[in-house]
């Protein structure tokens, strides 16, 4: 949704973004006027590549190492954009632990200097609780289902790879002809607990929005419905936010058809008030 991330941001004097990934969207807020961007990323390869692929844009940009929570210190930014879950560069790389549909280490920590992985979480967690984290942040139904049947494979050997787990789910749920992976669900659930997504994100829109001036905006874009929902609750509940989106915008059509990991997007925007 770069498009529309444009029209929300551009010719702003510095926009946070504090999602930065490969740094598409600000290389195109950058492209459209923004006379400053500050990334944030608590992966170390997004940083990288996305200082490499914005460099020509010099003191322009600033990429930044950390979490949500870190947001940077400014006196006061005139846009702020979250960009939330994995990227398609964690997700293509088998190494990175994210994807059921590769076989790699079970890993799925979006920085590798945090202690715990999602294979401390699958081998180590108490089966109750394990039910509980894939119910609360995978919404998945037959929880207890799940963390059964990963109970009873770990007795035998430890889950280390995520073609381990993909099967194990995939046996305990039975798969869907032409329907989405049954590991899905676990997937998403490991991921969000290991990075504790939820949390930091609730804990960072407050200290952000604090930043924005009079007129500076915020854009959330969400993937999934726990996402979405922390975002549209905070911005309905803030005070001094005029919502600019009565409804969350989506992808359109062609966008869709391009990108299709874009399809759940749903887009999220809010201008400060005056005091």
């Amino acid at each position: 949704m770069v498009r529309e991330v444009v029209e929300l941001l551009a010719d702003r004097a510095l926009v946070l973004d504090l999602t930065l990934g490969a740094g598409g969207h600000a290389e195109a807020l950058l492209a459209a006027g923004v006379a400053r961007v500050i990334g944030l990323d608590r992966d170390p390869d997004a940083i990288a590549l996305a200082s490499a692929r914005l460099a020509r844009f010099g003191d322009r940009f600033e990429a930044r190492s950390g979490r949500f929570t870190d947001v940077p210190v400014a006196d006061r930014t005139d846009g702020v954009l979250y960009d939330l879950g994995v990227s398609s560069m964690q997700l293509d790389r088998p190494e990175r632990g994210f994807s059921y549909r590769a076989d790699g280490p079970l890993d799925m920590r979006m920085d590798p200097s945090e202690a715990t992985s999602a294979l401390d979480l699958v081998n180590g967690t108490a089966e109750e609780e394990l039910a509980d984290v894939l119910f609360r942040y995978g919404e998945e139904r037959r929880s207890r289902r799940v963390a059964a049947a990963i109970v009873r494979a770990r007795s035998r050997e430890p889950i280390a790879t995520t073609d381990q787990l993909a099967r194990i789910v995939a046996s305990a749920l039975g798969a869907r002809r032409g329907g989405p992976h049954p590991a899905r669900r676990t997937f998403q659930a490991l991921r969000i607990a290991v990075n504790r997504e939820l949390e930091e994100l609730a804990v960072s829109l407050p200290r952000a929005v604090d930043l924005l001036a009079p007129g500076g905006r915020v854009v959330v874009i969400s993937y999934h419905s726990l996402e979405d929902r922390i975002a549209k609750r905070f911005l309905l509940e803030r005070g001094d936010l005029e919502i600019l989106t009565k409804k969350p915008r989506t992808p359109s059509n062609a966008e869709r058809s391009r990108n299709p990991r874009a399809r759940a997007a749903k887009l999220r925007a809010a201008e400060r008030r005056a005091a």
